[in-house]
């Protein structure tokens, strides 16, 4: 059973008490919403294109690749020498081909397969929210915020007891590597760490105030995660996994929603060199859902931000991705991958995703999150493949798949939206916040833990949990997935539930 495509992990905004159609925008065989669908084209007269071009990390560009570049027709938009990688533009449809024959080039590539917008004419939908007066009637017991009754995520992974010993240090900072982040919410203000907030779309920071913010126009995906993560529990709203600690948005994506290697390049660096403890990746890299390694382009993007996931890792932050929502078995022989490239013509390709890999998701060092629903078995949607998935957490799914316990009304996950609302959504977009929460409160409890022992202290907490066998998540007499592996490792589940409570107190 397949679902359909996303570029940033796809997750619709859906209201309280969700319809079942609506609903079914994240199960098989059902086409995609409005919301979900590519953006208008970019305007024919733009015929640049995007490139890394990847040289020998540590140096400053030799004056001969400057050289190169110009003589190709190209023009360097920025370096991140500390890894090797180049940015470059250029319209001539020859110049990966040709820059690949300059001494001191490892590898190069184009970063999207359409044309540099010269103007944005798309618009990603409104999304469905919580009306004031659901946000008004909403009540809790003492202690907690008003929405919290309605997240059944939080006591999935025992976050509602880790709060009783902590809420997390407001000295630990995740990065939301997104959509943009609105961080005049009032639940994501308190926590935001601006310092650590970049807008990196172009794949050069900018740091002008707000720059990190969606446009109005854009998706709330990104709100939606930071506010699962760190919404300040404060009497408003609702509560983070990680409550005290400190959010930052890292702007990634572009206003017709792809998220392009040199913006992703960008904001791993950004985060490597600000203080940032974990990063969350709810998204893929465009326009290839797998980067094959033996395409001389794939093979560019690959090696251009497996660079900078690892020198993010090398510099101090724990890298937590979402595994994706196709259904797709990550460990198989062979997928066949129909969405790509998704920013011009797709076209069904079979791939063998151990040479053909989903980055950041399966990159060397990086947490990959598959998602449950609130009977906390592994989500319709969410990918997965023994020795792929490493962790699981609550995404939600259809509510009449896994319905959760009263008090809680909807199987999807309540999360903050621009403009001061809250709402739902789901996908393994949502699961992968929750673990980056809980790496998050581990940091907090080991404050000089590496990267490593974070790691490691995530996968020796998390709750064994069996698999799912058989797994019919539609009850309709067919398997919809094969779970392979042990109670302690397996293909659902990785090596189980993430736990908050363990977090802070082992």
């Amino acid at each position: 059973m397949t679902a359909p495509h996303a570029r940033y992990r796809r997750a619709v905004a859906i209201p309280a008490g969700m319809a079942m159609a609506t609903a079914l925008a994240f199960l098989p065989n059902t086409s995609a919403t409005a919301a979900d669908e590519a953006p208008a084209a970019v305007s024919a007269d733009a015929t640049s294109l995007s490139y890394v071009v990847n040289v020998k990390p540590g140096h400053g560009t030799s004056a001969y690749v400057k050289k190169a570049v110009g003589k190709a027709g190209g023009t360097i938009v920025t370096s991140y020498d500390q890894i090797g990688v180049i940015v470059v533009h250029s319209s001539n449809p020859d110049f990966a081909k040709t820059i690949r024959t300059v001494r001191g080039v490892q590898s190069a590539g184009a970063t999207r397969t359409a044309p540099l917008p010269t103007a944005v004419t798309a618009d990603l939908g409104a999304p469905k929210v919580l009306s004031a007066a659901e946000v008004a009637r909403a009540e809790a017991p003492a202690g907690q915020d008003p929405l919290e009754p309605q997240q059944w995520d939080l006591p999935a992974i025992k976050a509602d007891k880790a709060h009783e010993k902590s809420l997390g240090s407001e000295k630990v900072t995740v990065a939301v590597i997104d959509t943009g982040v609105d961080d005049t919410h009032p639940d994501i203000a308190p926590n935001f760490d601006r310092k650590a907030s970049v807008n990196c779309v172009s794949g050069k920071p900018d740091t002008s105030d707000g720059a990190w913010r969606p446009g109005a126009a854009e998706s709330p995906h990104g709100t939606h995660v930071a506010g699962e993560i760190a919404a300040a529990k404060n009497g408003v709203g609702m509560t983070g996994v990680a409550p005290g600690v400190k959010v930052s948005g890292i702007k990634v994506s572009n206003p017709d929603g792809f998220f392009y290697t040199e913006a992703v390049v960008c904001g791993f660096v950004w985060a490597a060199e600000h203080g940032v403890d974990v990063t969350n990746n709810s998204y893929y890299t465009d326009p290839w859902y797998f980067n094959c390694k033996n395409d001389p382009d794939q093979k560019a993007l690959l090696d251009a931000v497996t660079r900078a996931s690892r020198y993010a890792e090398k510099k101090g932050a724990v890298n937590v991705a979402a595994a994706g929502n196709e259904n797709y078995d990550l460990a198989a022989d062979e997928i066949t991958d129909p969405s790509s490239p998704n920013d011009s013509t797709p076209g069904d390709r079979v791939v063998d995703p151990s040479k053909c890999l989903d980055i950041p998701t399966q990159l060397p060092g990086v947490v990959t999150v598959a998602s449950t629903g609130a009977k906390g078995i592994k989500s319709s949607f969410s990918n997965y493949g023994l020795r792929v998935a490493d962790i699981a957490a609550p995404g939600g799914d259809s509510t009449a798949y896994q319905k959760p316990e009263a008090p809680a009304t909807s199987g999807l996950i309540l999360g903050t939206l621009p403009g001061g609302k809250w709402g739902y959504m789901a996908g393994t977009s949502m699961a992968s916040p929750h673990v980056a929460g809980v790496a998050a409160l581990i940091k907090s409890t080991h404050p000089y833990a590496s990267p490593a022992l974070v790691k490691a202290l995530l996968y020796a907490q998390a709750d064994a949990t069996p698999c799912t066998d058989p797994y019919d998540i539609d009850a309709d007499g067919k398997i919809d997935a094969v779970c392979e592996g042990s109670k302690n490792l397996n293909g659902f589940y990785g090596w189980g539930i993430a736990d908050a409570l363990d977090a802070v107190t082992k």
